[in-house]
């Protein structure tokens, strides 16, 4: 065994003052772009799509849908506007849509939210609603869905975005899982057709 170390050390010695090349030598290195956010550039922010989706209407009660999210039992009570359920972009990845949280003493909290039909989701909100009219929310980012995200918009994410396919359901297939109106099936990730 003695004889096994004494003949490869000199060639583990070798091999460790050679080494890698250094980074100056490595052209891959030098031509690397910096990395940067999408938006972000040297001179006047570049507008987001979200700013140039009009803001919707305040919602009529007579167009709220309730849902109830699952997970635990909570006093909040939960609703989207019916009228102003949107596919937020050509692709037909993002969901818009107005979202009502009611107390139980009545306080509504109202916001006008996307959310990203992807692998695991993510949720940003677009304006929030008080006094009769929503306000755009300056700069807002995409967010991911996790447990700090709130359960509601995880299961909305499950109701509007056909499994596997990382796209939003039509309109009228969303208003149907609002309703819960959707067979087992269509929830599931199987395909029916």
């Amino acid at each position: 065994m003695n004889k096994t170390i004494q003949t490869r050390l000199p060639l583990l010695l070798a091999l460790l003052l050679w080494g890698p090349p250094a980074p100056a030598e490595n052209n891959l290195l030098q031509d690397l772009e910096p990395v940067r956010p999408r938006g972000l550039t040297d001179g006047e922010p570049v507008p987001t799509i979200e700013a140039t989706v009009p803001l919707p209407p305040w919602p009529r009660d007579a167009d709220l849908i309730a849902f109830v999210p699952d997970g635990p039992q909570t006093p909040l009570r939960f609703a989207i506007d019916g009228k102003n359920l949107k596919l937020g972009d050509a692709r037909g990845t993002e969901v818009h849509y107005t979202l009502v949280i009611e107390s139980a003493s009545g306080t509504r909290n109202l916001s006008f939210e996307a959310i990203r039909c992807t692998l695991r989701g993510a949720y940003k909100t677009i304006a929030y609603g008080s006094d009769g009219r929503f306000t755009r929310v300056p700069e807002a980012q995409w967010q991911p869905l996790d447990r700090d995200s709130g359960a509601y918009r995880e299961d909305l994410r499950q109701r509007f975005c056909v499994p596997r396919e990382m796209r939003a359901r039509p309109v009228k297939d969303l208003l149907r899982a609002l309703r819960g109106r959707i067979a087992a099936t269509e929830g599931s990730g199987f395909q029916t057709q």
